[in-house]
Order: C-alpha cells, then structure tokens, then sequence
C-alpha cells in the first residue's frame, strides 16, 4: 500500500505539471480548456485519488493521440501521467 503522503505529493505535481500547460500560451487553446477541466476534477474530492488519477490518465492518453499535438505538449503531458500513474491504494 502506498503512503498517503506519497500519493498526495505526486497528484500536487501532477496538477503543477497540467496547471503550467494550461497556462502556456503556445499550448492549443482546446487543450487548455479539457486540462483546465480535468485539473478540476482531480482537485475535487468526491472520488479517491487513485480513481481521480485514473480518470485523469485515460483522458490524457486519448488527447495524446492527436496528430496535431505539438510535441513538447505531449511530452508535458507523459509527464503528468507518469506522476499520475505512481498512485496507488
């Protein structure tokens, strides 16, 4: 089982990772609004962590797909997945 505290520090910089793409101006103004959206849901606690981070992760997994991602965006986006993927209950 992993520690709370671990969990919360990598959701934190998770959120940092998504907020800081979100307010890069170069990011695609659509990506910008679903990462707003889902720094918001992961911020709300009315599922656990593991499930927000979930949710999260198979969302961000489809907008990576995108042709039309510019690169250093989707490599942000790996980023936040992979402090994401690293909690667990």
């Amino acid at each position: 089982m992993a520690d709370d505290s671990q969990n919360k520090q990598a959701m934190k910089e998770a959120i940092d990772t998504l907020n800081q793409i979100a307010s890069t101006n170069s990011t695609p103004k659509p990506v910008r609004k679903t990462v707003n959206d889902l720094v918001t849901d992961l911020i709300k606690e009315e599922y656990s962590l593991s499930v927000r981070a979930a949710n999260t992760i198979s969302l961000l997994d489809d907008i990576t797909q995108d042709a039309n991602m510019p690169s250093y965006v989707r490599t942000q986006l790996w980023q936040a997945v992979s402090k994401l993927e690293s909690i667990r209950e």
